[in-house]
């Protein structure tokens, strides 16, 4: 969760409440410094390098980074016929982003008509994030969105008995479960490997990714497709869940001190446009922030750890009229969906991953 986006505040699903005696608008913005170095790469060079960026958070939106325009490449932007006008921020000019012979169409756009209270964005500009090569901190890349300083994980040991049942199947038991708490969503539990029965749990193919926490494996119980998931190498940040298994409360029954579990409200995650060329090799690449998940991560490819399950997001581009768009919610959570990465025994190991599972 972030501002803007799941349950956020300022999001169109926010489940609390600002207490001021009056409405608010329907719709808030909200713009701010990013405080931190960001670049952005298209064909191989580096075509945006600022310390001033503006991060805007938009309603049912990831935050976007706005880059001012004199700290753009020289020739990166050329001007494009088409416009399109923003319901809150007015017209918007589109650009081609152009590197020698390699040039993107509506790369990149700039408010050019703005009202007094967006003086923030006036002068800036905003690249399609999946049309770039990549973005980056420091030197380091920035995969999924511009980052959010509002996302929080918190994980907590608890003694509470959980119990997870599948028809006449007892799947789960145990008084050790890991509580994981991410802001704009339920708690979801996680169970450790010795308290499931492995028997009921078979493996199925894709893999999804979230900036967050990492590469998620899935399973299928009693011909419920998707009905758990774990994260065999989670990230350095999330590390206790890794090997543990979470379960879905509406495809098997959740249990916890004997009171049913319920999939709350608004907890269906918002589809993420896949990062241009993002890869299973690519994240092991980050060697310096994960360090021994890479060989988990191989051993797993390898057979040695369990096999990976669908995407958690189906997806559909919201049409070509605007690359900014994320690819839209859907009801169905799993299954297969352009854009899933499949298991590297069927398919090339560029293929993008798609988002992302709590």
């Amino acid at each position: 969760m972030g501002l803007s986006w799941q349950q956020g505040p300022l999001a169109p699903a926010a489940i609390g409440r600002f207490l001021v005696p009056n409405p608010l608008p329907e719709r808030m913005l909200f713009a701010e410094p990013l405080h931190r170095r960001m670049r952005v790469k298209f064909s191989g060079s580096w075509i945006a390098d600022s310390e001033n960026v503006v991060l805007l958070h938009e309603p049912g939106r990831y935050p976007v980074a706005y880059f001012p325009l004199d700290d753009v490449a020289s020739g990166a932007l050329q001007q494009s016929s088409h416009s399109t006008r923003h319901r809150d921020l007015g017209a918007t000019s589109w650009y081609t982003v152009a590197v020698g012979d390699h040039n993107a169409e509506r790369a990149a756009w700039q408010y050019t008509d703005l009202p007094s209270h967006a003086e923030p964005l006036k002068g800036r500009v905003a690249f399609a994030w999946r049309l770039m090569d990549s973005f980056h901190e420091e030197d380091e890349r920035i995969v999924g969105h511009a980052a959010d300083s509002y996302h929080r994980i918190d994980i907590r040991q608890t003694s509470r008995h959980l119990v997870v049942r599948s028809e006449d199947r007892v799947v789960a038991d145990s008084k050790a479960p890991l509580v994981l708490f991410e802001s704009g969503f339920a708690p979801r539990w996680y169970v450790p490997r010795a308290d499931v029965d492995d028997a009921a749990l078979v493996p199925v193919e894709g893999q999804t990714f979230c900036p967050y926490k990492g590469l998620a494996s899935y399973f299928e119980i009693d011909g419920k497709r998707g009905a758990a998931w774990s994260y065999p190498a989670a990230s350095t940040e999330v590390s206790r869940i890794s090997g543990f298994v979470s379960f879905e409360a509406d495809k098997v029954d959740v249990y916890l001190d004997g009171k049913q579990v319920q999939l709350e409200p608004g907890q269906t995650v918002i589809a993420h446009g896949v990062d241009r060329d993002l890869s299973v090799e690519e994240l092991e690449r980050k060697a310096d922030t994960w360090p021994s998940d890479a060989a988990l991560r191989r051993q797993e490819r390898t057979g040695a750890a369990p096999r990976s399950g669908p995407s958690c997001v189906g997806g559909r581009r919201e049409g070509p009229a605007d690359p900014r768009s994320s690819w839209t919610s859907s009801q169905t959570r799993y299954g297969s969906s352009s854009g899933t990465r499949r298991s590297p025994r069927s398919a090339p190991t560029t293929t993008p991953l798609m988002w992302c599972r709590q």
